[in-house]
């Protein structure tokens, strides 16, 4: 798959919400349990930005069909270098690749934004996005066990990470 992608502008951030917003549903990809406003996640799109943690969206058409954010972990500088990897499909594009192309975009890009430790937090039971970010390498470097209660059932955090420099 070719991936077309473009650092997200404020005009695209109804589309990310409706693509976070689909994925609720499944209580496999979100601990939210009910659907986000737009207005909830402007702070969260302003605290990204192309030089330092960039926020990708991925179009189809005029169509956005997925996106990609880096994030800030744990808010505190000594954690500069680390950054969380977010993946979030449009029900269009899942299990067609594009996952695999994003993850590959983004840990060859996360260089350049002078990170060095990538980080995944996926659901114990989200089997798809385990086996994307092991199939990259990523090893379990935690698991936050039954933190999430998801429809009365408890559920575990995985941590994943990848260091990218020696």
């Amino acid at each position: 798959m070719t991936l077309s992608y473009r650092d997200a502008t404020p005009d695209d951030l109804p589309a990310i919400v409706a693509i976070y917003n689909s994925t609720v549903p499944s209580r496999e990809v979100t601990a939210d349990l009910e659907p986000v406003s737009i207005d909830s996640r402007r702070a969260w799109f302003d605290a990204h930005g192309p030089e330092r943690r960039p926020l990708w969206v991925v179009e189809e058409g005029a169509r956005v069909i997925a996106w990609l954010s880096f994030s800030d972990f744990y808010g505190r500088p000594a954690y500069g270098r680390t950054a969380e990897v977010s993946i979030y499909l449009d029900e269009s594009a899942r299990g067609k690749g594009l996952g695999k192309t994003l993850l590959k975009a983004a840990l060859e890009a996360a260089p350049g934004l002078s990170i060095d430790t990538v980080l995944g937090f996926v659901f114990g039971h989200n089997e798809p996005s385990l086996r994307l970010f092991h199939g990259f390498g990523f090893a379990d470097w935690g698991v936050l066990p039954r933190v999430a209660v998801l429809d009365g059932i408890e559920r575990d955090l995985v941590i994943l990470g990848r260091r990218l420099a020696a």
